[in-house]
């Protein structure tokens, strides 16, 4: 399970799972607008990282940033933290 802590935006945390083939699995926000952040989650689930990368990317609410933004740079955590352990 990857942990990402947000900034700039309700939510504090966002968890999420990797399968092989690259796919989101179990994405939980803590914090937030809970209804809303349920319904990202479930969007999500199953779908190429790299896809929800980029349809997230730059959605904006508040701060310059918004939680489907902050999903997008959790993505991208993620991703440099798996180069670092290559």
């Amino acid at each position: 399970m990857f942990t990402y802590h947000t900034h700039g935006t309700c939510s504090r945390q966002i968890y999420f799972e990797v399968d092989e083939q690259n796919r989101l699995h179990n994405v939980k926000f803590i914090g937030g607008c809970n209804g809303n952040l349920q319904g990202v989650a479930r969007l999500v689930e199953g779908r190429d990282m790299d896809e929800v990368q980029k349809l997230l990317s730059g959605v904006i609410c508040r701060n310059n940033t918004s939680c489907p933004d902050q999903l997008s740079k959790a993505i991208a955590a993620y991703k440099q933290t798996k180069e670092t352990q290559a």
